[in-house]
Parts: C-alpha cells; sequence; structure tokens
C-alpha cells in the first residue's frame, strides 16, 4: 500500500520548515516568490494533498452540511438536494447527502454520523414522529433547518409547503369536476406531510358541502410506487369504488396508474388521480398525472442559506445572533390528463 505523502515530507523535499510550507498552501503572499515556487514544485512532485478534516478540526469549522432526507429514491428529494448543494457550493461547502429511508432509527444513526463529522449544520426531513432524534441531536449544538416539514414546538427554523393548502387544491379540483366519491392513498399516517394533506382535503370536501364520508382512505406504510400499486389493488376490491383519487405523493399516484393500467380500467375515464409533488416522471406518464406542485428546488436552496445565515451569525459572533425564521411556500396545481374525464 502506497505512503500518504505529508506536510513534513513536503518540507523535506523543499528544504524549508514545516511553517513555510503551511504558510504556502494557507497565506501564500506571505512567502517569498522563489521559496513559494519551490515547495509547490515539491508538492507537485510528490503529489501532496493537504488534510481537509485535520484543517477543519484545527479551525473548529466544518466545510461540509449534512442533508438527511425520508426517500433519496424519490425525485422529490433529489430536488431538494439539487438546490441545497446549489447554495452550499456557492458559500464553498460541500453537501453530505443521506437517506432515512423513513425509518427514525436510520435517522437517528446518521445524525449521530453527522455529529461525530462536526458537519457545519444540517437539513433535515424527520422520519421521528416523536421528536425524539430531534431533541437528542439539539444537545450536540449543531445548527439544523427542518425541510419539507414545519418546525411545530421548536424555534429552529424551516422551509415547507402549505401542505394543508395542497390537499385543497388537488381534492376542490376533483369536486369540482363532479367526483363525490373520492379515495385518499395517504402514506403512513406518522408523517405530518401526510396528515396535512388529509386536512386539506377535507376542508375541501367541506367547502362543497360534502362530509367526511365522501373521502375514503386507504394508508400504506411507505410512499413509494410498490405502496401505490397495492392500493390500487385494495381500490379495486371495493364493492363502492370511488370514482376519483388523490395520492398523498406522485410515486403512489404512479402506482396506482399501474395498477388501473393492468387491470384495464380507464384513467381518467374510470377514475381520475391527482398526485402530489410534481416529479419529472408526472407528466412523462402513460397518462400525464395532474399534480400538486411543490417547489422543491427552491425548498433546499432556503433552507441551504438559512442555515448559512446561522453558522455565519455564530462564527462572527453576533450580537443579535441569528434570528429562526419558517418559511411556507405555496404550492400550485399542474392539471394534466389523469384528472380530465367529464362527469
Amino acid at each position: 500500500m502506497a505512503q500518504s505523502v505529508g506536510i513534513k515530507d513536503v518540507a523535506r523535499a523543499a528544504g524549508v520548515s514545516v511553517g513555510t510550507v503551511s504558510n504556502v498552501i494557507n497565506r501564500p503572499d506571505t512567502v517569498a516568490t522563489e521559496t513559494r515556487a519551490r515547495v509547490l514544485s515539491a508538492i507537485d512532485r510528490l503529489g501532496y494533498v493537504r488534510s481537509e478534516s485535520a484543517r477543519q478540526l484545527r479551525a473548529g469549522r466544518s466545510r461540509i452540511m449534512g442533508l438527511l432526507v425520508l426517500d433519496m429514491g424519490n425525485p422529490f428529494f433529489v430536488d431538494v438536494a439539487r438546490g441545497a448543494e446549489r447554495a452550499a457550493r456557492e458559500a464553498g461547502l460541500g453537501v453530505m447527502v443521506c437517506n432515512s429511508a423513513q425509518n427514525p432509527g436510520e435517522e437517528a444513526d446518521y445524525l449521530s454520523l453527522f455529529a461525530e463529522q462536526r458537519v457545519r449544520g444540517v437539513l433535515l426531513t424527520p422520519a421521528d414522529a416523536t421528536g425524539r432524534n430531534i431533541e437528542s441531536f439539539r444537545r450536540h449544538g449543531i445548527p439544523f433547518v427542518l425541510v419539507d416539514r414545519v418546525a411545530e414546538g421548536t424555534t429552529e427554523c424551516s422551509v415547507s409547503v402549505d401542505d394543508v393548502a395542497g390537499g385543497a387544491l388537488a381534492v376542490r379540483h376533483l369536486v369540482d369536476a363532479g367526483h363525490r366519491s373520492i379515495a385518499y392513498v395517504s402514506g403512513p399516517p406518522g408523517l405530518n406531510q401526510v396528515r396535512d394533506r388529509r386536512t386539506g382535503a377535507l376542508n375541501a370536501l367541506a367547502e362543497a358541502g360534502l362530509g367526511p364520508e365522501c373521502m375514503r382512505e386507504l394508508p400504506t406504510e411507505r410512499l413509494d410506487v410498490a405502496a401505490g400499486r397495492d392500493a390500487g389493488a385494495r381500490l379495486l376490491g371495493l364493492a363502492a369504488r370511488p370514482t376519483a383519487v388523490f395520492c398523498a405523493n406522485d410515486l403512489l399516484a404512479l402506482g396506482v396508474l399501474q395498477a388501473m393500467y393492468a387491470a384495464g380500467v380507464g384513467v381518467p375515464d374510470d377514475l381520475a388521480i391527482v398526485g402530489y409533488d410534481d416529479i419529472e416522471f408526472a407528466a412523462a406518464a402513460a397518462v400525464p398525472l395532474t399534480s400538486v406542485r411543490q417547489p422543491a428546488v427552491t425548498m433546499g436552496a432556503l433552507a441551504a442559506e438559512l442555515l448559512l445565515e446561522e453558522t455565519e451569525a455564530e462564527a462572527e459572533g453576533a450580537p443579535r445572533g441569528h434570528e429562526h425564521r419558517r418559511v411556507v411556500l405555496q404550492p400550485e396545481l399542474v392539471v394534466r390528463r389523469s384528472s380530465l374525464s367529464a362527469r
């Protein structure tokens, strides 16, 4: 195994002190031109790469931001990561992306890893509905921003979308199209987003003078295509099948669409479908999917900017510190063919 080259090796090869090599790397303007050239030549010849982790430990400030999301298999969170990465890169930072897979245990493990690595801060979409993981992580004093969730019961910053309004947009659209029997494929009931979208759906029914009995909820353990196919199979088995379905995200909706296609049920003529997130695959589906759009890239970028503001305020010792904010973005309904049946 090749032995790594250290700063002492560079100093020896260039005939200078370790301090001079350090100055060339960190404060090159303080070193004479000829000496600097000799050190840089030795660095290039030996293939020296400075230890960034050691530098960060000395400085006490990491150049890495953690991002922990529910499901990297969901393109929505890929877009969130893109926005966060863009904002971090502009600030000279990198992003360590981790996936909790909607599992509170894995979430706790990754939060511990972030603490061990002493990351600059963390962007977090919580999987643990109890809040215990957040409480445990808070003890480390590492700033964090909640993403795709309102910071209920906490003082931290958050960036989210008004999911109550989003659920209302989806079901109001279906009611306006003449549907009076609607299914809600909801995902894990412990997730705030799932509950808020359900609340919005019920609000839209009430606005139309319809009771909660007009909506049949079909919960799923996960928010993926396979769970959507399973929900679609259960939907097909109902004695009184609803004429429309609202899904808590687009992956569920795509799974329901697959189940309907396999069973010969026409979409939208026999069943209208509305999803949530407006991922790229929604428009490209066999039947283009109506969906509630979330500005995912913007959400990730704003969350990263809030985190950077907080960490910079702490580093500079700002007298008033950082003022925590809750940013709530508005969703938008994107209508496509999956919900355009005439009733």
